[in-house]
């Protein structure tokens, strides 16, 4: 009786392949296999050839063939570029709004300007082009006004209302003068005018960051500094402002020239300024002239 073949006795149905010498018969090599074993290896070996095939598609063979793989890689490198942009800019934003509060106690406009020369190759003449009063126009000069028609809220301050931070600050003297104006807050006269040599330099009374680089009308050249403890101090009638806005200076730093600028001046002097947390405060409290 013939034995009916059904595809599980096909597929498990041993056989052997014998591999003879053609010359002699002799037997070299035999493989046993069945037709599931076969079916089992060329599956699997479909299924590897197919995934290298993938991988090397969207790797290697794209860099070659693939025109879409260029765009792909420029599209990441730009997404990278604008995100650290995008970072500096907040960055640039924040420093813009800290300086933009400071400048709120000055109320002035604050010019962009140029590096000027240091204290030892200083040319009167070459100072301060561009912040020339008579190439001013007349809205330039409504808003520098502005800068001197201060409305702050003033409060008296004693010595024991001073931060422990601000006892703790070095003060360095801005020049060696003698006071002709002290402070005095009852006429709204709220520094101290120093007189001293001609061409003296004026330095910084501590470190800090200049905010203000700039001319106004009354106060002429007038450069201010931000220091830490929320102390900012402000240097007027200059005839010549060495830094820009901007600039970090350290304690006796050179930061502009003794003059006579302004209206709001009677000779050679400086006009110096001390503000603590958006109040007035005497110079000579601090500094020894």
């Amino acid at each position: 009786m013939r034995i009916r073949k059904t595809m599980s006795n096909w597929l498990t149905t041993r056989y052997q392949m014998v591999v003879r010498n053609e010359e002699n018969l002799a037997e070299v090599s035999t493989f046993n296999f069945t037709y599931a074993k076969v079916v089992v290896i060329s599956l699997l070996t479909f299924v590897l050839i197919f995934i290298g095939a993938l991988y090397l598609s969207q790797s290697l063979l794209a860099q070659w063939f693939d025109p879409r793989h260029t765009t792909m890689e420029y599209n990441q490198k730009l997404l990278t570029l604008t995100m650290e942009m995008d970072s500096l800019k907040s960055r640039l934003r924040a420093q813009d709004r800290f300086i933009a509060n400071v400048q709120t106690i000055l109320k002035g406009d604050v010019p962009t300007g140029e590096t000027y020369r240091e204290p030892d190759q200083i040319k009167t003449d070459d100072l301060n082009k561009d912040m020339n009063p008579q190439s001013m126009n007349a809205g330039d000069s409504i808003i520098r006004q502005e800068f001197e028609e201060q409305d702050f809220s003033l409060t008296s301050y004693s010595s024991n209302n001073y931060s422990e931070e601000l006892k703790d600050i070095f003060f360095f003297p801005p020049l060696q003068g003698i006071v002709s104006s002290p402070y005095d807050m009852s006429i709204d006269h709220y520094g101290i005018d120093i007189v001293a040599k001609t061409n003296e330099p004026v330095k910084s009374i501590a470190d800090g960051t200049v905010i203000l680089s700039s001319w106004t009308q009354d106060g002429g050249y007038v450069i201010a500094i931000q220091h830490r403890a929320n102390l900012i101090s402000v240097v007027r009638h200059n005839s010549a402002i060495l830094k820009k806005v901007g600039n970090f200076v350290n304690a006796g730093e050179v930061i502009s020239i003794i003059g006579n600028s302004g209206e709001l001046t009677s000779g050679p002097h400086v006009h110096l300024e001390i503000w603590y947390n958006g109040n007035p405060v005497d110079p000579e409290e601090f500094i020894t002239f």
